[in-house]
């Protein structure tokens, strides 16, 4: 059963890596539309002359804004990296994996299937076993490509 548990530690690797691939998009459009609200609320001031009340309204916006980006684009994905909140499961990754791999399709997905049977029978522990070792040298984490946030950078 050796096999079966490199084929769960190879999707707790690629949900990971899913991870910081959705914090480093996060970090990018976090910075990217924090300072373009500033710009923007910068104009206001500049173009307006608001009083100190209008100023201050402005700055309590600024910040509510800044921490709902905050929130959304960096805390999210920490906490689910670091399991704090549920994020994606087995059967979500293998989906995600079996679009990216031609290879792999549904036999990942039926791998997870057989193996969360209660009380497997022969033939089902040989399907695992077999599935397993067809599996192991496809590289999940392959699926994620850190690369495709470049088209978030502003000159790339």
């Amino acid at each position: 059963m050796e096999v079966k548990s490199v084929i769960f530690s190879k999707l707790e690797s690629f949900i990971k890596k899913f991870y910081y691939n959705e914090l480093i998009k996060g970090s990018i459009l976090f910075i990217g539309l924090g300072l373009l609200y500033l710009i923007f609320i910068l104009l206001i001031e500049h173009f307006l002359w608001l009083s100190t009340k209008g100023r201050t309204i402005l700055f309590w916006l600024f910040i509510l804004v800044e921490l709902f980006l905050l929130i959304r684009f960096i805390l999210f994905p920490i906490f689910k990296l670091f399991k704090f909140s549920k994020g994606i499961n087995y059967k979500q990754a293998s989906k995600i994996i079996g679009n990216h791999f031609d290879e792999v399709k549904d036999s990942l997905l039926n791998f997870l299937q057989l193996s969360s049977t209660e009380s497997p029978s022969e033939l089902v522990l040989a399907s695992i076993e077999q599935k397993a070792k067809n599996l192991q040298p496809i590289p999940f984490s392959n699926a994620i490509s850190f690369s495709k946030n470049k088209k978030f950078l502003p000159l790339h």
